[in-house]
């Protein structure tokens, strides 16, 4: 989402960083080509006013002038200031006090508020939690279909609205449906419409009314821009928001809505929705995208992925395959799957410090068929083969490509792909000294 603003940020910085000492004039420059930057990734004006100003007023400080490194002093502030722009430190969901606790989901028809109610749920779910789905827009009747077809396919129990219920009755109702479930939060998926209207917002008020949820949670489109943040303005007006959930950021948006809407509004982003498939919410860290923006990459967001695909006791297990020499395509197929669950491969590359200098990095798609031809080929083998690829000769090959669906090349690459991961796993081990280290690493550092 941040891929414009970010190499317009690293040119300014790069051209900062040529200059010996830095004066008030070429501090100045930078901070303008900044500011253009901004408005261009679509922040708000009077945002990005502000957010210069307190830049300016700091850098152009003793601070800086004096310091061995200037340039490095001012990205540092810059950083400083991103961070505090967009809310400073992350806020988590409320769920302390008397459950069942009550989520409710609003926002515009179309910006993936249905697909988010799903999201959490299967997130909290993952903590541990007992959700609840309550299908209450019956304005769109697919809507209901919708989020119990999401229920199904993530276990999660979904109270069983009527479109020509009362959307209010239908939310007062599934409490006694989630105490029946055993569940502790209620998720209410409320109805939509394509811009703000007063019908929306009354039936809005009257659920809160009724309801008093913990959360008033606000799905907005981060495609739309600043057309966002005016849309969180008005629904904080009416409902008084606790937080955002930012949908589709994985997209081609500029950003400029994560950056304005806590400034203008004073509600926090709470979520970020970073892809389509159910899994791909996360916790919004401002610090953290702060360092994404600046190229300083998110290694904190990548050990948690790899902390949830990587259990403690397998990772061990795996270090001390790779360290003995015994790793088998048995254990190739299963790392392609944990490789699967933390998403893709472009987005775990871009939380890496400088991955926006890479090369090619920005047109790098990891290729999801070629991956599902691996896992293909793999199951195609027999047991004995997966454990010792040593044993298939050219027969097996051709046996297996026919079962597979494959070449007999295609088969001969990942054979010649495996024994070179398999070699260099085997050196990492060795160059990782203790296994227990190799494992905490694979690990997610647990």
């Amino acid at each position: 989402m941040f891929d414009h603003l970010s190499d317009r940020l690293a040119s300014t910085f790069k051209a900062l960083k040529g200059h010996g000492k830095l004066s008030e004039k070429n501090i100045s420059e930078a901070l303008r080509e900044v500011r253009l930057a901004l408005l261009e990734a679509d922040v708000n004006y009077k945002v990005a006013k502000q957010f210069i100003a307190s830049i300016k007023e700091r850098a152009v400080g003793q601070e800086v002038m004096k310091s061995l490194t200037p340039a490095q002093q001012v990205i540092k502030i810059v950083q400083e200031e991103l961070t505090a722009l967009m809310g400073g430190e992350a806020e988590p969901l409320e769920l302390g006090g008397r459950a069942p606790h009550v989520f409710m989901m609003v926002g515009l028809q179309g910006s993936g508020k249905t697909t988010t109610s799903g999201k959490l749920a299967l997130m909290l779910r993952k903590k541990g939690r007992q959700p609840y789905l309550v299908p209450a827009d019956t304005q769109r009747p697919a809507a209901i279909d919708q989020l119990k077809k999401l229920g199904a396919s993530i276990d999660v129990p979904v109270f069983d609205s009527d479109p020509s219920q009362d959307p209010v009755d239908i939310c007062m109702q599934s409490l006694a449906g989630a105490s029946r479930a055993g569940c502790d939060v209620v998720i209410l998926d409320t109805a939509g419409r394509l811009h703000v209207d007063e019908m929306l917002m009354e039936q809005l008020e009257r659920i809160q009314a009724k309801l008093s949820p913990q959360e008033v949670l606000l799905v907005a489109d981060a495609m739309t821009g600043q057309d966002a943040v005016n849309v969180a303005e008005a629904f904080h007006e009416r409902l008084g928001l606790t937080g955002v959930v930012l949908s589709k950021v994985e997209g081609d948006a500029r950003g400029g809505a994560a950056l304005s809407i806590r400034a203008v509004t004073g509600v926090p982003i709470k979520l970020v929705g970073v892809g389509e498939k159910l899994d791909a919410i996360e916790p919004f860290h401002p610090d953290r995208l702060a360092g994404r923006i600046l190229g300083m990459g998110d290694v904190l967001t990548l050990v948690e992925k790899a902390g949830e695909a990587f259990e403690a006791e397998q990772a061990e297990a795996l270090a001390k395959k790779m360290a003995t020499d015994s790793f088998t395509l048995e254990d190739f197929a299963d790392q392609l799957g944990q490789l699967k669950k933390m998403g893709s491969l472009e987005g775990l590359l871009n939380m890496l410090p400088g991955a926006g200098k890479m090369k090619g990095l920005k047109n790098l798609q990891p290729d999801e068929k070629e991956m599902v031809k691996t896992e293909a080929i793999i199951s195609s083998m027999t047991r004995a083969e997966r454990a010792n690829h040593q044993i298939i000769n050219a027969s097996r090959r051709k046996r297996i490509a026919r079962g597979s669906g494959t070449t007999v090349s295609d088969v001969n690459r990942l054979l010649k792909n495996f024994a070179q991961a398999r070699k260099m796993m085997k050196g990492m081990a060795k160059m990782g000294g203790k296994r227990k280290q190799l494992a905490r690493l694979m690990g997610g550092l647990q």
